[in-house]
């Protein structure tokens, strides 16, 4: 429950009806007592309120205090105390939008992750391997390196390169498999 220092009535006034000649006077807008008394009924209401909006239960028990603060600290604006509930819900509502907009805020604001994008060092040998593979497949037959280049660079099927270059199933698979024991010797003897 909130700390709440009672503040002097302002204004008091006769309230209409009373029998016996007592005179009990109100304050113009909600009082602190009957603020408190609100609080007691209605904050777990209003905490619920604020939990359809927000996601986590630290953000709605802040809202929902502040909310408490804010109709507090202007409560004599609130001149009808039947009022004082809606105005509470209306400020829960309000702080819960305002909490979500920060946070979307700070969403956006975050920097962004780098990608995983190979160092300089790494770049370097790589491009160091694809120009030694480059001058090992020149150092190749012919046939070899159509094989290999059909086969392992433009992602053909053993049948596809025997149709494209017109010889045969098995030739493609010599060409092949001699044309890589090249390439390993020759890359070998580049390291």
């Amino acid at each position: 429950m909130p700390v709440i220092a009672p503040m002097p009535a302002a204004r008091p006034a006769r309230i209409p009806g009373q029998r016996d000649g007592a005179e009990e006077t109100v304050a113009a807008g909600t009082t602190v007592d009957h603020l408190t008394e609100t609080y007691r009924a209605h904050y777990r209401s209003l905490l619920g309120l604020a939990a359809l909006l927000l996601d986590d239960t630290a953000s709605c028990e802040d809202v929902v205090q502040e909310a408490f603060i804010r109709v507090h600290s202007a409560r004599k604006r609130v001149r009808d105390p039947e009022k004082t509930l809606a105005y509470l819900r209306q400020t829960v509502v309000n702080l819960s939008r305002s909490a979500l907009r920060r946070r979307i805020l700070g969403l956006k604001l975050l920097s962004k992750p780098m990608p995983d994008m190979a160092s300089a060092e790494e770049g370097a040998y790589d491009q160091l391997e694809r120009d030694s593979l480059i001058k090992a497949m020149k150092g190749l037959q012919r046939r070899q390196r159509e094989v290999l280049v059909l086969r392992y660079f433009a992602d053909m099927t053993e049948a596809q390169v025997a149709e494209t270059l017109g010889i045969s199933l098995g030739s493609v698979k010599a060409y092949g498999s001699r044309g890589i024991a090249a390439l390993r010797i020759a890359m070998e003897a580049r390291t």
